[in-house]
């Protein structure tokens, strides 16, 4: 029986003892300097250990621990929605025209204006509400957590998250989030070690090592803590995630404290069972939440626009306001006296003969109210109904539910759907948001030779698109084979077939793979062993023990299984072991050797035990290896090293490291496979992998003897020095190495991202990777996801290690400038080349790129390039990345990303998306709209955004087409009776026009409304075009509409004037009066409103047809009751439907003909456009309805593939590239091979001999 790592036998391991340089000590070459600053301005803080009630009164009090994502407060909400809803300018002009309504000057009762503004502000005010508790809701959701804190004598008892204060004692147990900023006093490891994920706060998978003070380790149990007292003094508040100044006053003794005491609130214990430790910072003074943002308020740019369209109403409001005060004051003035028998008064102040001016003003106000239709304030309301059904139907989606998780999508406020139309760059996250945070070993090299499969996906697809086998062309078009290699093309692989099979479907069709059921991501979705996606049968079930290379296999195998810092787990489920290490790609390689055969099993302080195969005997073994020392992984070093002794005392030094750092230190002798192993790297590299390079070398025992010396002379230096005598005690025992081989693990992309962005790219978005992982991860996931390519020209942007060790910043910010200069210089020469740019930079360069003064070169240069990658990205230049962004190119941004430390770019684009993840709900509370998954922001903006776009659009057109076809009759109507201040309607028409007339058919536009299905829009992303040109709510198609309305009012006023006016509508002579005349011009305004609106409505439902034809025989009704209501109250509306002008043909024929009159100039202008200058939706609309997609399907996919815009980025991108590369290669290789034959002897002998003859 195996005997591993329980609880107990973890905290007896002295991890202190193993690591040699400084992950456990400050990064100040002088920390006392540093300590010279506390208690002056900016290091201000003392926190009383234990002591919490000290914390409640000032000097003391800090805040508690407290949070808020959400806009507004009890005390807030009022003043703010308010401002929200008065921002909008017709807001502000029907608030000025309901206070007016009180005055003598309304043409209307107050009520007719007051009641629609109320409702209108109301609701909106009630859906921000709305919206807004359900962030309350999250919030109280992640205060209301628990955590063990001391209450006394060595008693830990559950306390809520929001109640922790400043000097409490908290005990958070294995893979529980920090509650704030702690500072670690013990943890379950004898000497204080404990392991940190960080993700949440910088985005970086590998797990961060803290050790508390040399003084505090041992106060690992509950009693201790109940006599314990402290003091603690260091920087105020501040957004730095990497620095850290102060010190602890324990036991009458000082201890200087740095970052590697320090536990940030959002970041999570892991493979540690339990720590101690003391809230430093609480609530908003957290490192987390500095580097947050408040919630800003957003609104979308056709909301926007829509001011810029009320302004042109309002101006053609105050022009006829002006035409019809002026028309007035000319009449009074030159006409108003002969009319003696209209008995005017000169106290009438409309109508003062002595006062003109006055009337003048007068009726310039009363006009403003009159014809304030124009501007429709219903539109608002209408819309907020609109976007939260919109919001609803986003919600409901099937589509976009994830089954693992059981979650769907989520709009968290409904203010951004149709933006959701217009995005053109997308900033994403690396970490949880394309990966799914596992790693899984796939590939490696040994020997010169690749295991494990080497067609990748784009291989396939390229081969299906030419027709060529790709392993046999590989084999035939490779000039620099090796024997070796040769070799190595003979033995079949199983990876190789499986992912033939996969791939083709078992078809031999040419269909691209994307379109099939795409297995781009996820070919070997469904691996047996987490952490292990390896099928190669020359490897697995211990057949590597019958190869030739069989020292070269075993020792890389050693590696894997000694050179790490890992510790086995049992798992209760296999009989396999579980691992728990630093990084997740140590778990994978210690998986990958269990399941070759080489497990390792336990560890002491000094040994650790392998189980291995022997392959004389076929049996297991149980090996010891001392452990003598570790070089530990860093970021400047980029290797780890182990030494070790084996059974018959040999010394090995085995190392892991950055392939380009390994093949730098191999000896003469070790360079037997560099050539091939290199070859395979690219490979590698191409398909996404992340890769180390392994090697050994042994050492003779004088020589480890006499460099252990001077090695431990280094680790015992006191001072700024040790570091250089260590790194230079290192350099000389890690030399002359032997390389093994390489391995290729994935950092496992979330299911079906590799799609998602092949279809957003082609859709026509941008996307930039802003991550706080390092270059070379960032790098790979980019060739994973297709956001690289391997033919790219890629700008690389970074300060040169000698501008970083001198610290110069004068000198560091030329370096960068210039870089940005040339890169631009050489993207301007060569920007009419096929190859697309890409730039990478680091975040220490990105330092000096988005100062002031550099800001605009560097946005000039990233905005042209086809993707852009930053790294080692901090959470405030994530937001300030994206600020610069949206301000400089003036396009819709979106920001997604699963983090805390995503949530201040999420705030600052246009649009944030939250992955509601495995992770903590920081991104997703802060965040407009949330997904489960990455893939679904694929239907999220292809589908709902480009529908909620056209219908926002169209419904804000129609609404200003209707309200201008309905307003100007009055004004027109005002002119033909010498602006007597008449109204052509009833009262009760007017407030029925946008409350019940036209209100419902708008709202089903604006929810059902379809030009094509979801699935076409997939097939066709290139429709989301139309919304990033914003074509559907361009000026022209707004004054369009704006004229369509003119041009209908005009109509439907001069037919009713010089055709019913003046004659006899009944058998009796009558003509109709001014009740008669507005009932029916009233009636032509239903009729070609509704009618109109169903002419721009390409997908019906029975919820249209009711609502439109409803809505018109609602009129009817409505008539028919209200001219039954006493006279008192229906005026002059009394029996006119059914004695009046119901009983007249002419009523009838004048609707009809009004209608088809009305209409016609739309129905032209469809019929030109769609026959001479189509849209791309009109094409597909015909091919859909004469059902071309089915009768004519080759027909259907030439327009598919005509629609994919020539794209840089994604997967059929590289697929092109692919293809052009494989068709210039075989094309070479031709030229090659008949350039070799006519060249040849033989040739030549039989050119000479058929001259013979």
């Amino acid at each position: 029986m195996v005997v591993v790592s329980t609880g107990k036998t973890k905290g007896k391991l002295r991890w202190s003892k193993l690591y040699t340089f400084s992950c456990f000590r400050s990064g100040e070459s002088d920390p006392a300097s540093k300590q010279e600053v506390l208690g002056q301005p900016g290091f201000s803080r003392v926190v009383f250990c234990n002591e919490p009630l000290r914390h409640k009164a000032k000097p003391f009090k800090y805040p508690n621990n407290y949070i808020s994502t959400t806009k507004y407060n009890v005390v807030t909400f009022l003043p703010k929605a308010l401002f929200e809803q008065f921002r909008r300018v017709a807001n502000l002009y029907f608030l000025l025209a309901a206070v007016l309504s009180v005055t003598s000057l309304a043409p209307f009762p107050p009520t007719s204006l007051i009641a629609p503004l109320v409702f209108v502000v109301g609701i909106s005010m009630l859906k921000e509400a709305v919206e807004d508790w359900q962030r309350f809701l999250q919030d109280l959701n992640v205060n209301s957590r628990t955590v063990k804190t001391h209450v006394g004598n060595g008693i830990f008892e559950d306390k809520l998250w929001k109640e922790l204060s400043a000097g409490d004692v908290v005990k958070v147990c294995k893979n529980e989030y920090f509650p704030s900023d702690l500072l670690l006093i013990s943890s379950s490891y004898e000497d204080g070690v404990c392991y940190v994920e960080t993700m949440n706060l910088d985005g970086e998978t590998n797990l961060k090592i803290k050790r508390c003070l040399e003084a505090t380790p041992g106060m690992n149990e509950d009693e201790e803590f109940g006599r314990f007292k402290a003091i603690i003094r260091c920087e105020d508040p501040n957004p730095s995630l990497y620095t850290f100044v102060g010190n602890l006053d324990f036991e009458n003794q000082s201890y200087p404290l740095c970052p590697a005491q320090i536990l940030l609130r959002d970041s999570k214990l892991r493979n540690t069972d339990c720590i101690y430790g003391v809230v430093i910072f609480t609530g908003q003074d957290t490192k987390a939440v500095r580097n947050s943002t408040m919630s800003p308020s957003k609104r979308s740019r056709i909301e926007r626009k829509m001011d810029h369209v009320i302004y042109l109403l309002f101006s053609m409001l105050v022009l006829i306001s002006l035409v019809s005060s002026i028309g007035s004051a000319l009449v009074l003035k030159y006409n108003m006296a002969e009319w003696w028998y209209l008995r005017l008064q000169n106290d009438d102040q409309f109508f003062s003969l002595s006062k003109p001016v006055l009337s003048f003003i007068v009726q310039f106000v009363r006009a403003l109210i009159l014809y304030g239709y124009l501007i429709p304030i219903s539109l608002y309301v209408s819309i907020e109904v609109v976007k939260v059904l919109q919001a609803m139907l986003i919600n409901k989606d099937i589509e976009m539910y994830d089954e693992a998780t059981g979650k769907s999508v989520e709009a968290r406020t409904s203010n951004l759907n149709e933006e959701l139309g217009q995005v053109e760059i997308i900033l994403s996250d690396k970490t949880g948001t394309l990966t799914c945070n596992q790693m899984e070993f796939r590939k490696c090299s040994i020997a010169g030779i690749s295991y494990g499969g080497d067609i990748n996906e784009i291989d396939l697809a390229a081969s299906k698109r030419m027709n060529v086998d790709v392993e046999a062309y590989r084999f035939s078009m490779s000039e620099s084979d090796t024997t070796s290699e040769s070799f190595e093309m003979f033995e079949f692989s199983v990876a190789d077939i499986i992912a033939r099979n996969a791939a083709l479907g078992g078809k031999d069709g040419m269909a691209n793979p994307i379109n099939e059921n795409s297995r781009i991501s996820n070919e070997r979705e469904d691996s047996v062993i987490k952490g292990f996606n390896f099928r190669d049968d020359r490897l697995m079930n211990n057949n590597w023990i019958y190869r030739s290379n069989i020292n070269d296999v075993t020792m890389f195998f050693r590696v894997m299984a000694l050179c790490h810092t890992g510790i086995p787990v049992e798992d209760d489920q296999t009989d396999k072991l579980r691992y728990e290490a630093e990084s997740p790609e140590e778990v994978a390689f210690l998986i990958a050797s269990q399941e070759f055969g080489i497990q390792f099993c336990r560890r002491t302080q000094s040994t650790i035990i392998l189980k291995e195969i022997d392959p004389s005997s076929k049996k297991v073994l149980e090996r010891e290896y001392k452990l003598l020392n570790l070089l530990e992984f860093s970021s400047s070093r980029k290797r780890m090293s182990v030494i070790v002794t084996d059974d018959d005392g040999q010394i090995f030094l085995l190392c892991k490291g950055a392939d380009s750092i390994i093949f730098n230190r191999l000896g003469e002798n070790g360079r037997l496979y560099q050539q091939e192993t290199a070859s395979h790297l690219s490979n590698y590299a191409e398909d996404g992998f992340r890769t180390l390079a392994f090697a050994y070398r042994k050492i003779e025992t004088g020589e480890y003897k006499h460099w252990n010396s001077i090695f431990t002379q280094a680790k015992t230096t006191i001072g700024p020095e040790r570091e250089e005598l260590l790194e230079k005690a290192s350099e000389m025992i890690e030399r002359d190495l032997i390389l093994l081989g390489v391995v290729a693990v994935e950092d496992k992309l979330q299911k079906g991202v590799p799609e998602c962005i092949d279809k957003l790219a082609q859709a026509g978005l941008k996307i930039w990777l802003l991550t706080g992982d390092k270059k070379e991860t960032a790098i790979n996931i980019g060739f994973a996801c297709s956001l690289l390519r391997q033919d790219m020209k890629q700008f690389d942007i970074s300060l040169s290690k000698e501008a970083e060790s001198n610290n110069q910043l004068k000198a560091s910010k030329e370096e960068i400038l210039g870089k940005i200069e040339s890169s631009y210089r050489l993207m301007s020469e060569e920007s009419e080349g096929d190859a697309p740019f890409s730039l990478v930079m680091d975040g220490k360069a990105l330092e000096f790129a988005l100062r002031s003064d550099m800001q605009d070169k560097f946005l000039q240069l990233a905005v042209n390039c086809a993707s852009v990658l930053c790294c080692r990205v901090s959470p405030k230049q994530k937001a300030l990345i994206t600020r610069l962004v949206k301000e400089y190119t003036g396009k819709t941004t979106l920001a997604i990303g699963d983090g805390a430390n995503d949530v201040g770019m999420i705030q600052e684009a246009d649009i944030g998306v939250g992955i509601s993840g495995m992770e903590g709900m920081q991104a997703v509370m802060a965040s407009d709209f949330s997904l489960p998954q990455f893939r679904f922001l694929e239907r999220l903006l292809i589908v709902h955004g480009h529908w909620c776009y056209k219908r926002i659009s169209k419904m804000v057109l129609y609404f200003v087409y209707k309200n201008i076809a309905f307003g100007l009759t009055l004004f027109y109507y005002e002119v033909y009776t010498s602006f007597s201040g008449e109204v052509l309607y009833d009262d009760w028409y007017m407030v029925m026009f946008n409350v019940m007339l036209t209100s419902l058919p708008v709202i089903a536009l604006g929810v059902f409304e379809q030009d094509v299905s979801a699935d076409v829009c997939l097939q066709f992303p290139a429709l989301y075009r139309q919304g990033q040109k914003n074509i559907h709510f361009s000026w022209s198609r707004i004054i369009g509409w704006i004229l369509n309305g003119i041009v209908a009012s005009l109509v439907i006023f001069l037919a009713n004037i010089y055709i019913v006016s003046p004659n006899a509508f009944k058998k009796e002579g009558e003509t109709a009066d001014i009740s008669h005349l507005g009932a029916i011009t009233y009636t032509c305004i239903i009729w070609t409103v509704n009618c109109q609106i169903a002419l721009i409505t390409n997908h019906f439902t029975w919820i249209q047809h009711l609502f439109i034809w409803g809505s018109i025989f609602l009129w009817y009704i409505f008539l028919l009751g209200y001219s039954f209501l006493p006279p008192s109250y229906s005026n002059r509306a009394f029996h006119i439907l059914l004695e009046a002008i119901g009983a007249a043909p002419i009523y009838w024929m004048i609707t009809l003909l009004v209608v088809i009159v009305s209409l016609l100039p739309y129905l032209l202008h469809i019929a030109i456009q769609r026959t001479f200058y189509p849209l791309d939706d009109h094409v597909i609309q015909e091919m859909k309805y004469y059902k071309k997609d089915v009768t004519e399907n080759q027909i259907w996919l030439r327009e598919q593939q005509n629609s994919q815009q020539m794209t840089q980025i994604g997967f059929s991108a590289r697929v092109d590239a692919r293809v052009r590369s494989f068709t210039q290669q075989l094309n070479d290789s031709k030229k090659m091979v008949y350039r070799s034959v006519t060249h040849s002897p033989i040739y030549k002998s039989l050119l000479t001999n058929r001259s013979l003859f």
